[in-house]
């Protein structure tokens, strides 16, 4: 089993290039199959998420061209299923964009109930709200979801919580069927703003994406389009906080600023310069971390996917933090793992109160889920000593080429799958 082997200490220099966002590209791949035409999405991670949704388009006969490592040409002229089976999705949440991107072009879909990291309660009651208000009949039955309507038509539908993944999968649904959907409370998160502006470039007639009143006109079919995925805010919000926790200075590329600012206000507060440019941003760490209080909110506030990174920060700061997490209620999960390398950390219902304790020391820990995994990674890489992080397939699903990316800025971090090859590392930067 693949493991992070990282010897802590050494400060962070140089740049780095940020991918496209995992959050979004999902969204696209679905929106891709929609059309009779080629659909190209340029700027793609290449991590298994994405992977294996491509895969799963690919079973139900959709046209699926590998252009290179970054880029896919999709058709979904030769769809011939609109059934997606367990096996294909059990691994990923955003399987559940299928079911509205099929509805809307098939008026039937048939998706098994989505897996993922077990980070908290994720029901899908919005989606099925969202899709019966368009005229769908939605069932449950044996772990899969079946929608299919006669014909689906425009109407108004209020969001009981702003959710990234019902507003897209409503969108996708609304955007063939006939009249006007108004989606209200809908979320603004960057990626709900790409998948609108990709629906855009296909035909689609979508205002308001990035409010929280989405308007949507109907269209009878949509075309091919060229697409290039948005940077990934949360990849590069890890590296900033990588910098804040072990030290040094980054250059951040491929980014877009405005979506970082929250990210950037906290380390700010905490004693970070950062520095924004057009498309990049730069971090320098602070000589101390101060404490600070953390709430995750939807977008534009702070997070939840940060909010383990931004915790390994707090943890070595100066003076007592306290963070909030209001989206996902298991999402503390690492911070035993994170104690075991010598945090003071105490949870209580979904807050954590967190004594800073200057310096972490080595340990070997286990990822629970994506962000915790890559959280244990920044904890290694500011600790004394050597960190071992098993379970990375959690943080693969995220990141591309993680441990190279914090190589290439002086970490001492190789990726091995034996203990022969862990000791190799420890003698070679012991």
């Amino acid at each position: 089993m693949e493991q992070y082997i990282i010897k802590g200490g050494t400060a962070l220099y140089g740049e780095v290039e940020i991918g496209g966002a995992k959050n979004a590209a999902l969204g696209l791949l679905a929106a891709s199959i929609m059309a009779d035409e080629d659909v190209t999405i340029e700027n793609l991670p290449d991590v298994s998420d994405v992977n294996q949704l491509i895969i799963a388009i690919e079973n139900i006969g959709a046209t699926v061209k590998r252009v290179d490592r970054h880029t896919v040409t999709i058709n979904g002229k030769t769809i011939y299923s609109h059934v997606v089976e367990y096996e294909q999705m059990k691994k990923i949440r955003a399987s559940y964009y299928l079911i509205g991107a099929l509805l809307g072009k098939f008026r039937e879909a048939e998706v098994a109930l989505p897996g993922g990291c077990n980070i908290g309660s994720r029901p899908i009651d919005l989606h099925q709200k969202g899709f019966t208000a368009l005229g769908a009949d939605v069932v449950t039955d044996h772990g899969m979801l079946h929608a299919k309507a006669d014909r689906l038509v425009g109407n108004n539908i209020f969001l009981d919580i702003a959710s990234v993944g019902a507003t897209i999968n409503v969108m996708l649904a609304a955007v063939n069927a006939e009249g006007k959907t108004v989606i209200e409370n809908a979320a603004k998160e960057p990626h709900v703003v790409d998948v609108a502006n990709m629906l855009n470039s296909m035909g689609a007639n979508i205002r308001g994406a990035g409010t929280d009143k989405i308007r949507i006109v109907g269209v009878p079919k949509l075309h091919g389009t060229v697409y290039s995925t948005i940077p990934d805010q949360i990849e590069a919000g890890t590296f900033m906080c990588a910098v804040a926790a072990a030290g040094g200075e980054v250059l951040i590329r491929n980014v877009i600023p405005k979506h970082l600012e929250c990210i950037s206000a906290k380390l700010m507060e905490m004693g970070c310069t950062v520095i924004e440019y057009d498309d990049a941003v730069k971090v320098k760490a602070g000589d101390e971390t101060g404490s600070a209080k953390i709430k995750t909110l939807p977008y534009p506030g702070f997070p939840t996917d940060m909010q383990p990174q931004i915790v390994v920060c707090l943890s070595m700061a100066n003076g007592n933090s306290m963070v909030t997490e209001s989206i996902f209620e298991n999402r503390f999960k690492y911070v035993d793992e994170l104690n075991r390398m010598g945090s003071m950390i105490k949870v209580e219902g979904n807050t954590a109160f967190i004594s800073g304790v200057g310096r972490l020391e080595g340990a070997q820990v286990s990822a629970p889920d994506l962000r915790a995994g890559a959280a244990l990674v920044i904890a290694g890489l500011a600790a004394n000593g050597f960190t071992q992080v098993d379970d990375i397939v959690y943080i693969q699903r995220g990141y591309e080429r993680f441990e190279e990316k914090l190589a290439g800025l002086g970490a001492n971090i190789e990726k091995v799958d034996s203990e022969k090859e862990a000791q190799k590392f420890r003698l070679k930067v012991g």
